[in-house]
């Protein structure tokens, strides 16, 4: 290349570069982009993590806890347990702990989770049942009064407060309805047709019923007055939220993961115990061939025969294999009367004529003796043989 034109192509890169760097900073501009990601592992795990930062901000200790085993470890005094777990299995002496810790100062708070069955008497939740309350589905319920239409929301729960104008919205569910035949509860809340929330007084504590709880999970706990319901009900107390959380088994972990290696342990567990594995007694010894011979044929052969067939069937087929026979030697045989026969019979034979009488005797209709039915046999078979 000649050396006058590299000043020239190196001009010509500068000049490039540089109207590309001028065209970038006139039209480039910076901007910000949230990339969402999706929940942490922790709120993943945690349905109402949303709601233990909530109140930990308030200045509240909050404690979880999976089980009523921590009921003996939590003092009464100004502790609020909030049951948000199912509690199908609850046992009746579970219920009675639970009520005394709230008849000594505690506040206790769960979910309703079963309907009021009128013919069985009770709803089968055992908190609910014993506290004389009952759930029901608002659409059972009759129609609403004509005011309700009038109400600005409807479908959110209202609850008021003393020196308050204005009430409280949540947004509970509204499929459901509370309901308290024996007026037991001191405060409650409704939305237009149905209650969801109502609260007791219990000895020194409380006792507090909700028809759900999915106002406290992530996001509901953000709307309305949700997270401020939740901070009212556990305010000035230590707060236990119970309620079990879902975590992996070590069975399903080493099933996803390693599946060929369950396979294996699992070959090898059943080569191990066909190892060691006891008989039962001694191994038969197998039967030795000398003992199959052609006369244990014909003797089985024999006897099933006799036992299919009769004594009768077979001395059947030995008469007339031998009038086979007879017939092929002397034609016209059958032709021939019985003492004709008799006579062709003992000339062709050789055979006394005592022998060819029972031969051709008629056959007895009862059951001959194991001696009388071989006899006969034996002076068939000499007559067979001789033809």
């Amino acid at each position: 290349m000649n050396r006058r034109l590299l000043p020239l192509l190196a001009l010509l890169v500068a000049g490039l570069l540089g109207g590309l760097l001028l065209y970038l900073y006139l039209n480039a501009r910076p901007y910000q982009e949230t990339i969402d990601h999706g929940p942490s592992p922790q709120a993943r795990a945690n349905p109402y993590l949303a709601a233990e930062m909530f109140l930990r901000q308030r200045g509240l200790q909050i404690h979880h806890a999976n089980g009523l085993e921590v009921l003996p470890t939590l003092k009464p005094e100004q502790h609020s347990l909030l049951l948000l777990g199912e509690r199908s299995n609850m046992t009746p002496q579970q219920v009675e702990q639970l009520l005394d810790w709230a008849r000594a100062g505690g506040r206790l708070l769960f979910v309703a989770e079963a309907l009021w069955n009128k013919e069985a008497g009770r709803s089968g939740d055992l908190l609910l049942d014993r506290l004389h309350l009952r759930q029901f589905l608002s659409k059972d319920l009759k129609a609403p009064p004509p005011d309700a239409g009038k109400e600005p929301y409807p479908k959110l729960t209202k609850l008021y407060l003393e020196d308050e104008d204005a009430p409280a919205y949540i947004g509970f569910d509204t499929d459901f309805h509370l309901e308290d035949p024996d007026n037991l509860a001191q405060s409650w809340a409704n939305s237009a047709r149905a209650t969801h929330m109502m609260q007791l007084s219990y000895g020194k504590g409380s006792v507090t019923v909700l028809t759900d709880a999915e106002i406290w999970k992530t996001p509901l706990i953000a709307k309305y007055d949700n997270a401020w319901l939740l901070w009212y009900l556990s305010a000035d107390s230590d707060v236990t939220l119970l309620f079990d959380t879902d975590h992996d088994s070590l069975w399903s972990l080493l099933l996803k993961y390693f599946p060929q290696a369950l396979v294996a342990l699992a070959a090898l567990l059943g080569l191990w115990l066909w190892h060691v594995g006891v008989r039962h007694g001694p191994m038969q010894a197998p039967t030795p061939k000398a003992r199959r011979q052609l006369r244990e044929h014909l003797q089985a052969s024999a006897h099933f025969l006799l036992r299919r067939t009769g004594q009768q069937g077979l001395l059947h087929a030995l008469r007339q294999d031998i009038l086979r026979r007879a017939q092929h030697r002397h034609p016209g045989f059958e032709r021939l009367t019985a003492a004709e026969q008799g006579q062709v019979l003992a000339r062709l034979t050789r055979q006394p004529d005592s022998v060819i009488s029972q031969a051709l005797a008629p056959q007895p209709t009862q059951r001959l003796s194991s001696a009388d039915f071989s006899r006969l046999v034996t002076h068939l078979q000499t007559l067979r043989n001789a033809l």
